[in-house]
């Protein structure tokens, strides 16, 4: 390998050490350029990127579709705020809506920002539409939920490290265990004023946990019984991640609140949104909520693009099909191997759960030695490793990318 710029990592990790909150604790690995599924740091090494941004890359780093039409529409227009009309917004707003099968999108830029979008949808539906006594208004959340990091929505996290000393917090939720229909029916059943049910289909920071199967297409009936919205956080298990175009879909739920983010923009551009029917979106009118970024011209192009892009290269057919390889393959290592205890996902979101407690280093040892193999991975919750590639990857690329970890795994196994 022709090192390019060698001890740049070493200034880079230092300026930011230096000059920037440490809110993330990152792998100490500087990138500088990304094409599909690789990267390459500043020194020219290149790895494959097996965490895709936390699928927001789900398209592959740098797509020239994408990247494209983001540099057409820079050129045009950038933003108007939503004080005018802009020739994009409402092609997109169509566009979208009609692709995930709602009536309505409201636009805005981050996951977090939707998730509180939605929240406040529910509420005022609440309200106006089901009559429950302003304030009064509760939405049931799960244990070791991640839905972002705004005060609202720490106020309902189980993650002590993003709570503590924040507070104090919101009011208005109700957590019970995840993957758990008779706590929820439970929960229906006998609190006053429950307005929704915010939920990841996937969790995904708690460490891929997926739920058993008839889950969300119970949560989802259950919601419909007690005139509950069921609400999707699908930020990042939808747009193909998952091996559908969203992780409820392999249920063939439609949710009544679908939260997206990350991919939406291949990774390009802060894209969100919140989708719902009209008798739903109808109760936000003008001054109630807003962005001055959310819809501008160039998250809405590059979303529509975003998004064709899912649809051309069937990149949740593909999704499903290597997820199975994936999970095969480190199906043989955990059965060889004392280290691993199992391995679960669904299409490319996936991980392996280390024989080790949560406050032990080995997998983040992993990830370091994983990384001098040229793969990069990321723990979560201590002990677990998630594994989720750009979807555009290939079965060829797959199978090398096993066998770097399968022998990476090797070198710690018991």
């Amino acid at each position: 390998m022709l090192v390019k710029n060698q001890g740049a990592s070493q200034a880079a990790i230092a300026m930011e050490d230096q000059f920037g909150a440490h809110n993330y604790h990152p792998l100490p690995v500087v990138l500088h350029r990304g094409e599909g599924v690789y990267v390459w740091d500043v020194e020219g090494k290149k790895y494959y990127d097996f965490l895709s941004a936390y699928s927001a890359v789900n398209q592959g780093h740098c797509h020239p579709r994408i990247i494209n039409k983001l540099k057409e529409q820079a050129e045009t227009l950038t933003l108007t705020s939503r004080a005018f009309y802009n020739d994009r917004l409402g092609v997109y707003e169509k566009y979208v809506t009609q692709y995930f099968g709602f009536d309505k999108v409201l636009p805005m830029n981050t996951g977090a920002e939707a998730v509180e979008t939605a929240i406040k949808i529910c509420r005022k539906y609440a309200y106006e539409k089901k009559g429950i006594p302003e304030h009064d208004a509760k939405i049931i959340v799960c244990e070791n939920n991640f839905h972002g990091r705004t005060t609202t929505i720490i106020s309902f996290s189980n993650d002590e490290t993003a709570r503590k000393n924040f507070g104090p917090y919101t009011p208005g939720f109700i957590k019970i265990p995840y993957d758990d229909l008779s706590a929820l029916e439970e929960m229906l059943k006998n609190e006053k004023n429950i307005a929704g049910f915010l939920v990841e289909p996937i969790q995904g920071e708690a460490g891929v946990y997926v739920p058993g199967d008839g889950y969300l297409k119970g949560a989802s009936e259950l919601c419909a019984e007690y005139d509950v919205l069921f609400i999707a956080d699908e930020v990042q298990t939808g747009i193909a991640r998952t091996g559908k175009l969203l992780a409820v879909h392999h249920e063939e739920v439609q949710p009544d609140v679908l939260i997206l983010g990350k991919a939406l923009s291949g990774g390009a551009y802060p894209v969100s949104a919140v989708l719902a029917d009209n008798h739903i979106m109808e109760v936000i009118r003008p001054g109630e909520h807003g962005s001055t970024f959310g819809g501008n011209p160039i998250a809405s192009a590059i979303a529509m693009e975003a998004l064709e892009v899912v649809k051309d290269e069937k990149l949740a057919e593909n999704s499903e099909k290597l997820g199975q390889i994936f999970r095969s393959e480190m199906q043989k290592i955990v059965d060889e191997s004392e280290l691993l205890v199992l391995v679960r996902g669904k299409g490319l979101l996936n991980a392996i759960v280390i024989n080790d407690s949560e406050d032990s280093s080995t997998a983040w040892d992993i990830c370091m030695k994983l990384k001098e193999n040229g793969l990069l991975a990321k723990p979560t919750h201590g002990n677990i490793i998630r594994f989720a590639p750009p979807l555009v990857m290939t079965e060829e690329q797959l199978l090398e990318c096993t066998e770097i970890i399968a022998r990476t795994i090797r070198t710690f196994s018991k």
